[in-house]
């Protein structure tokens, strides 16, 4: 049986066959650990399945060689750690801003009463006749649900409403002669939050030209936070649902609004404990 002097021994044998410079290798190695654990954070939640095999059978080795092997030096291996953290937030920038928001929830914000099945029900038929009737009557809205990781920013550049789900309030802020109809509204759980928000637009020329500027403020802010976007279009009515940065779904009929707001509701909400 191994006794603890033995141990102590084997870990210094181990740690002896770098040489003088073991503890720089070990902060090395560390550190590169640190930044393919991010990466492989930032695919898996972008379902980026080829690139986790990228990484792991190409970039993860060639990393380890460079770090651990003699033949390098410690310039080198700083340097290759860094290149690999500069390509992946180039790549993923944005993936990274979204993560970072979804990791500072202020969760006490605001307090949110129990909901039960049939309230959930109610909100979601509420929110679905509001949009109807404004695509409808080419009424332009934008509607954000959110499980509080806005930018404070976007909150504090509308009004805080506060205010419970109905379609006639719904409805009643984006009147066009209303005071906030052109801003966004932020919905939080069981409350009209704010409205009148501005959000970030999305820069790209390669939208199509149909696209406004709610279309655009729709693509901006789910592309920095991890929220769902409902546009009724002004000049059309068309609806449309956005997540990500993209417009998941053009022509969204009530099935589609039910489906949206129902993921909102029973996924993004409840990971948070507030259902």
């Amino acid at each position: 049986m191994r006794t603890w002097e033995d141990i102590g021994n084997g870990i210094k044998n181990f740690f002896g066959q770098f040489g003088n410079n073991w503890v720089e290798y070990v902060l090395q190695l560390l550190v590169l650990s640190v930044v393919f654990y991010l990466i492989f954070k930032i695919l898996k939640t972008n379902k980026a399945g080829k690139f986790i095999a990228v990484v792991i059978a190409v970039v993860l080795p060639f990393g380890l060689i460079f770090t651990m092997s003699s033949h390098f030096s410690q310039d080198m291996s700083i340097l290759v750690i860094l290149m690999v953290a500069l390509l992946v937030f180039t790549m993923f920038n944005t993936e990274i801003k979204r993560n970072l928001l979804d990791s500072n929830i202020k969760k006490n914000k605001t307090k949110l009463e129990r909901l039960t099945i049939s309230g959930v029900d109610l909100i979601i038929e509420e929110t679905i006749r509001a949009v109807q009737n404004m695509s409808k009557k080419d009424i332009g809205a934008l509607i954000v649900l959110s499980s509080e990781n806005l930018p404070e920013g976007i909150i504090e550049s509308g009004t805080v409403v506060n205010a419970a789900i109905t379609s006639q309030m719904i409805e009643a802020v984006f009147y066009p002669k209303a005071p906030l109809h052109d801003g966004a509204m932020v919905i939080e759980g069981d409350k009209i939050y704010a409205a009148g928000c501005f959000l970030p637009l999305a820069q790209s020329e390669n939208l199509p030209k149909e696209m406004g500027s709610r279309h655009r403020a729709a693509l901006g802010v789910t592309s920095v936070a991890s929220v769902t976007a409902i546009v009724v279009s002004e000049e059309t009515g068309i609806i449309s649902i956005v997540k990500n940065g993209v417009v998941k779904k053009k022509y969204a009929d009530a099935s589609d609004l039910k489906n949206a707001l129902s993921e909102y509701y029973w996924s993004d909400l409840t990971k948070e404990g507030k259902l």
